[in-house]
């Protein structure tokens, strides 16, 4: 199926959402190896979405389920979050928030969705971000690259938080979605063939199988590892403030008319 159509599909599919459970889409994003640039052909669309309920939902005695999970098979994975949530987690600097404002695939959105990006930028911890790449990497590393022989695509999942790492470190901002741009802005000009034959092979092909290590990428992972971890240590833990989250929080779920008295009686 074309990726036009696999896309109107998952507007279809949004629409849908906002009919059946009474909500808004504020932003809805591709959020796994697609948005990353190195999907294989037979990956699924791991779509992720932020949404908002009718004002009288979020003062209910029982309160609704803050997740919305919609599809999950071998060709969607369907997901949302509530707004009430993802600002909480904006406040944390949850990575994911900042991985799917920065999502270059937009399969909708409304007039909320860039001012989120702002908030959540405004609101980006680099000591947070950098633990969080840096266990990532760890994890994945410990998993699945410690043998003799490994699955050559598990290479990606140490490698891309490394890479983010990196780029938190030097810029302290969320790190591009796109492997492109990370390897482009942080990665060694030696080690730029073995890379990019593995993104060919893995874009190609579903079968990226197992292999011996490849020695120049190993290492360059266990050596930024140990150099971030120092770098993460020695980073600030500052942190955010709610006064800009609850004015959006307000903004978004308020009618008009309440927003304006509410205005007044704050004054």
């Amino acid at each position: 199926m074309e990726r036009i159509d696999i896309e109107a599909q998952i507007r279809n599919k949004l629409s849908e959402i906002e009919y059946t459970e009474n909500v808004r889409v504020i932003m809805a994003v591709e959020s796994g190896s697609r948005a990353w640039g190195f999907a294989s052909p037979d990956s699924d669309y791991d779509v992720r979405f932020i949404y908002v309920r009718q004002p009288e939902d979020y003062i209910r005695l029982h309160p609704l389920r803050d997740v919305i999970e919609w599809q999950l098979d071998d060709v969607y994975d369907i997901s949302g979050w509530d707004l009430q949530k993802a600002l909480r987690l904006t406040y944390e600097s949850n990575p994911s928030i900042h991985e799917w404002c920065g999502s270059p695939i937009v399969y909708m959105e409304n007039e909320l969705a860039e001012p989120l990006r702002q908030l959540a930028a405004e609101c980006f911890i680099t000591k947070k971000s950098l633990y969080h790449y840096l266990n990532m990497a760890h994890h994945n590393y410990k998993a699945y690259l410690t043998g003799e022989e490994v699955r050559l695509k598990k290479y990606f999942y140490a490698l891309r938080p490394v890479l983010a790492a990196g780029w938190v470190a030097h810029n302290e901002t969320a790190p591009p979605m796109l492997f492109r741009e990370l390897i482009d802005a942080e990665l060694p000009a030696d080690l730029m063939p073995s890379v990019e034959e593995l993104v060919r092979v893995k874009t190609e092909t579903s079968e990226l199988g197992l292999g011996p290590k490849i020695p120049e990428i190993d290492r360059y992972i266990r050596e930024q590892m140990e150099q971030l971890q120092t770098a993460a240590d020695k980073a600030e833990n500052l942190r955010n403030d709610w006064t800009g989250l609850e004015k959006f929080f307000r903004r978004a779920v308020l009618p008009d008319s309440l927003m304006s008295a509410a205005s007044v009686n704050a004054g």
